[in-house]
C-alpha cells in the first residue's frame, strides 16, 4: 500500500462565509464516492475542495469553490506527472464536480 502525502479537505459553506470541514480524502476516488456524496446530499451549500500536503506548514496546494473549479484540471497535472493521482481520476473528478455544481445552481 502506498503513504499519500496529499489530502483533500473538503469543507461545507454557508451564505455568511462560515466553514465546516466535512471530511478529509487522500484519494481521488473516496473523494468522490465518499466526499462528494456528502456533498451532494447537502442541504445546498456550496463546498470548497483544498489540497494540502501532509507534514507541511506551507500554504495549500490549491483550494478550489463550487463557484470556481475552474483550473483544477490544469493544477493536477503536475500531481498527474509525479504519478500522485491519474489523469483519468483527475478528468472524473471535473466531470463529478462540473454535475455538482450545475445542480447546484438554481434552476
Amino acid at each position: 500500500m502506498r503513504f499519500r502525502r496529499l489530502y483533500w479537505v473538503t469543507e461545507s459553506l454557508s451564505p455568511k462565509g462560515e466553514s465546516k470541514v466535512t471530511g478529509v480524502y487522500t484519494s481521488i476516488p473516496d473523494l468522490i464516492r465518499k466526499g462528494l456524496q456528502l456533498c451532494r446530499e447537502g442541504s445546498g451549500l456550496q463546498i470548497r475542495l483544498t489540497l494540502v500536503k501532509l507534514d507541511s506548514e506551507n500554504e495549500p496546494l490549491g483550494s478550489w469553490s463550487t463557484d470556481n473549479f475552474d483550473g483544477l484540471e490544469a493544477s493536477l497535472e503536475e500531481y498527474v506527472r509525479t504519478d500522485e493521482f491519474s489523469e483519468e481520476q483527475c478528468k472524473r473528478l471535473v466531470e463529478e464536480l462540473q454535475a455538482l455544481r450545475d445542480s447546484k445552481q438554481p434552476a
